[in-house]
């Protein structure tokens, strides 16, 4: 579970996509296929319409796989979840920062622990809330649909999904750290090429790129095109 969280184009497959009746099965497959970590979502069905992963869950699930795990908090109290996450022993904490009262104290409170530590921003919400607490960050996870609603007939990335994504490395840079930028909704292939390594490092696979029915498939091109991703940045960077 000691990974590089900064090498470039690292891809977590959301446990939600897969078969939930056979998790431990899906973690493996996840493993078989040459990827190191996997992106469990956590709501409390009051921050948004949505319950796909208990805690219990969770901590069976620690129990059977070395991969990291990189938990989502959506709640409106994340108090609890937080406290339970640390206990079973996860590797990165992001929580919903429209809904944290004390975001500079929870970010190093979950540090404390030895665990990366990241605020989440729901599309609509502006890189402003982020202006004195992105040194805090570890990570930063962009929502590019509205959390909750991934099911949703229809439900999409937002159309500046691109701006806000190139508008916080920009942020970024301006300041000279290494906070990640992680990204969820509706990520695809494409989206992956589009953005690895340069401007994004960490990428939440769900549906548009892996299939319930026949998950190993989109695995297998996931891994492909993360080599494909990093080799050519090795050539080009040693060229």
């Amino acid at each position: 579970m000691d990974i590089a969280w900064q090498q470039s184009c690292l891809i977590a497959p959301s446990l939600i996509t897969f078969d939930l009746c056979n998790l431990e099965r899906e973690v493996q497959g996840i493993a078989a296929a040459g990827l190191d970590v996997v992106h469990l979502d956590v709501l409390d069905g009051h921050f948004s319409p949505s319950m796909p992963l208990g805690i219990e869950t969770i901590a069976q699930l620690r129990k059977k796989t070395d991969l990291a795990f990189d938990v989502h908090v959506m709640a409106t109290r994340h108090d609890y979840f937080i406290d339970a996450l640390l206990k079973i022993g996860v590797q990165q904490l992001t929580f919903q920062i429209e809904s944290e009262p004390h975001v500079d104290r929870m970010l190093g409170y979950i540090r404390s622990a030895g665990v990366r530590a990241g605020v989440a921003l729901k599309p609509s919400t502006p890189l402003s809330v982020l202006d004195y607490v992105l040194e805090r960050c570890d990570t930063v996870l962009l929502m590019l649909t509205n959390p909750g609603y991934a099911g949703v007939p229809g439900e999409s990335q937002v159309p500046y999904a691109q701006r806000k994504i190139r508008a916080l490395r920009e942020m970024i840079r301006e300041r000279g750290l290494n906070t990640a930028i992680e990204i969820d909704g509706r990520v695809s292939k494409d989206t992956i090429r589009q953005f690895a390594p340069s401007t994004v490092d960490m990428f939440v696979a769900g549906s548009q790129c892996i299939s319930r029915e026949s998950p190993a498939t989109g695995l297998a091109e996931l891994a492909e095109l993360r080599r494909s991703v990093t080799t050519t940045t090795s050539a080009a960077a040693g060229a």
